[in-house]
């Protein structure tokens, strides 16, 4: 499964509004977790240089709670292509690597907050173009 920043802050950061719901979520996933390079550097700067939640989440993936998805030149074309593909709803790099790795990896679930725009992005895996199954630690929690 691959895992977006906002639930990667979230986790690491207690006084973040969704750190609870995270929490409760990824006790209950039983696969393993991926993130991208791009989704990782976002997260550390958003946690802060040297903060308490960037010495966790260094220390998580040091022991391997979350594997990490480099991007080739290959992969970084594609993501860049995507950027351009969903200009129109505006596409950073880290969710575009994550669309990317999911397209290689043939990995459509996602832990996001971000449910709109996982929505909106189709993977392409093989000949075919496939919705992400989001799973949203806040679904059903935010006020509409």
């Amino acid at each position: 499964m691959l895992i977006d920043t906002g639930p990667l802050v979230a986790l690491f950061d207690p006084r973040d509004a969704a750190h609870a719901h995270c929490r409760e979520l990824l006790r209950s996933v039983r696969e393993p977790l991926r993130t991208t390079a791009p989704v990782l550097t976002e997260a550390f700067h958003l946690l802060g240089p040297a903060s308490r939640g960037s010495i966790a989440l260094a220390e998580f993936v040091r022991r391997r709670g979350l594997a990490v998805w480099f991007l080739s030149e290959e992969t970084l074309d594609r993501a860049l292509e995507l950027m351009s593909t969903y200009r129109d709803h505006p596409m950073d790099l880290a969710d575009a690597s994550l669309v990317a790795a999911a397209e290689v990896t043939s990995t459509t679930r996602v832990l996001t907050l971000d449910r709109s725009d996982f929505a909106t992005y189709r993977v392409r895996i093989g000949r075919t173009s496939k919705r992400f199954t989001v799973l949203d630690p806040l679904a059903g929690r935010r006020r509409r």
